[in-house]
């Protein structure tokens, strides 16, 4: 067939570049086939270290208010519904953003998103010093949360950077010890308050203020670092590539439209938003619910309550891990099953959790398992969400993303607002809807693949799917799709085992 002559221009070019060489092990795309975490190789290991630096940071100072807020609502006469709207804002205006961050990764590059956003909410953190009343300390927990958002250029950069057969554990282990903030700072912030303490002369309203300076400096380091250590692709970053020709210049609307069509992405979405929202739900409420529950003191309280964050030291590893194990075996149905279980599990374990309300070693033992059933569900979460859609899987994980904050939303304004439910009742009721919510994993279909209780079609291709779906015939024939058809060669493995490549050259001999 003839190619058009830009299609033969584009082929010219791209075979005139140099292509890079890597110390590593990559497939066809340049993406790693391995994880390993003590790597600083660049640019696949080095962009992985910055990917989840950068949303360890946001973690950190979005919650940085929770561990201090005994002292906090003293100083600002803040009430419940005060906190409860604070807490609201810290994980809400992030939604929007995660939305808009998917159409940046699409457009320029996870890169420059995840580093302008770390520069830009540093300054809430600085501001929250000069906080004197319950609006401003909302509108300072509401920029601050604008940098939760850095997660979707997180999860964006490392489903660019490996492979299928090591996407899940490389996104659960970044986005994993990202979240890892959100229990630092439980034990890191009354540290640093004690210290301002020490260092004010006891002045304790003093002492919180000066306590927050340390996150915004935390945000302008990371920034800067993500800009100039990390790269946006394997190949290249977004304006070479783009220049050279050998990355599409992505159309922000199209690739939005494209997400929003896709029924998979709302399913996901609200999955999501009881795992990843669960555990921001918690992240604001699970300190000051120990300090109250089981009157304990401030520090005490925060250390206890930094276990629950603490799991996604591994939790959200072992999710992502699970689900690339499950699709070895089974396929993505294989990966669609750990989810469900995680997730359902997940919920019985947070009921569990609310009903131990008078003992505290229960409550402890009950928190930690639910919250490792938590990051593990995220961990299986971005197992599947790479394969949802390639020419926009910036929209997909932005929008998912977004989910996981509006869950968060929902709960603080259904459980935790209210004065009248106990938080204990509302930890239970959370754990109800989480199971509920679960059962959205079961209509998600793959056509060449299946979903958990229907095969997948072995006459449909992942060519269908990923290039005659999503570009049309005149974007085909200009070579548009071309980095995508290296995407459906690595992909096959996702099929039941029966229908795969060697699978089915055995059966031919």
């Amino acid at each position: 067939t003839r190619q058009q002559p830009a299609a033969l221009v584009r082929n010219a070019t791209m075979a005139a570049i140099v292509q890079p060489t890597f110390t590593i092990p990559v497939d066809s795309e340049n993406k790693a086939k391995s994880l390993n975490i003590f790597s600083f190789s660049f640019p696949h290991h080095a962009s992985f270290h910055m990917s989840w630096i950068g949303f360890f940071v946001s973690f950190v100072s979005t919650f940085a208010a929770a561990p201090m807020v005994a002292i906090i609502r003293e100083d600002l006469e803040l009430t419940k519904p005060n906190l409860g709207d604070a807490g609201l804002a810290a994980v809400t205006g992030t939604i929007i953003a995660r939305v808009i961050m998917g159409s940046v990764c699409d457009v320029v590059g996870p890169r420059y998103g995840l580093s302008i956003v770390l520069l830009l909410s540093a300054p809430f953190c600085f501001c929250m010093s000069y906080v004197t009343d319950a609006a401003g300390f909302l509108i300072c927990r509401l920029g601050i949360g604008l940098g939760l958002s850095t997660f979707v250029a997180c999860q964006f950069w490392m489903s660019c950077m490996f492979n299928g057969k090591c996407v899940g554990i490389a996104n659960a282990t970044a986005a994993g010890w990202g979240n890892l903030g959100g229990g630092v700072t439980q034990f890191l912030m009354p540290l640093i308050y004690s210290g301002m303490v020490a260092g004010t002369e006891g002045r304790i309203y003093s002492a919180w203020r000066w306590a927050y300076i340390v996150p915004g400096l935390m945000h302008t380091f990371a920034g800067v670092a993500v800009m100039f250590l990390g790269q946006d692709l394997p190949d290249g970053n977004y304006k070479l590539l783009h220049t050279s020709g050998q990355l599409e210049k992505k159309d922000a609307f199209q690739t939005q439209m494209l997400g929003c069509k896709n029924y998979r992405m709302w399913c996901m979405v609200a999955t999501y938003g009881f795992c990843f929202g669960v555990e921001l739900t918690m992240n604001n409420i699970v300190a000051g619910y120990l300090y109250d529950q089981f009157e304990l003191d401030l520090v005490t309280a925060g250390t206890l309550a930094s276990c629950y964050g603490l799991m996604n030291l591994f939790a959200r590893s072992l999710g992502g891990l699970a689900s690339d194990f499950a699709s070895v075996k089974f396929g993505m149905r294989g990966r669609l099953w750990t989810l469900w279980l995680c997730q359902t599990l997940e919920g019985v374990l947070c009921i569990f959790m609310g009903l131990a309300r008078n003992s505290l070693a229960t409550t402890i033992l009950f928190m930690v398992l639910f919250s490792i059933c938590v990051q593990a569900s995220e961990g299986a979460s971005y197992g599947v969400v790479p394969f949802l859609t390639r020419r926009a899987l910036g929209v997909v994980s932005g929008y998912i993303g977004a989910g996981g904050n509006a869950g968060a939303t929902i709960n603080m304004a259904l459980w935790f607002k209210d004065p009248k439910i106990e938080t204990y009742e509302g930890i239970m009721y959370m754990g109800y809807l989480i199971i509920c919510v679960t059962l959205l994993v079961i209509p998600i279909h793959f056509p060449m693949w299946g979903s958990m209780f229907l095969p997948g079609d072995p006459t449909v291709t992942e060519e269908d799917y990923y290039i005659k779906k999503e570009f049309s015939e005149e974007e085909i024939k200009e070579g548009l799709a071309v980095p995508v058809q290296k995407f459906c060669d690595n992909c096959r493995d996702e099929r039941a085992p029966q229908h795969r490549p060697a699978a089915a050259e055995e059966s031919k001999a």
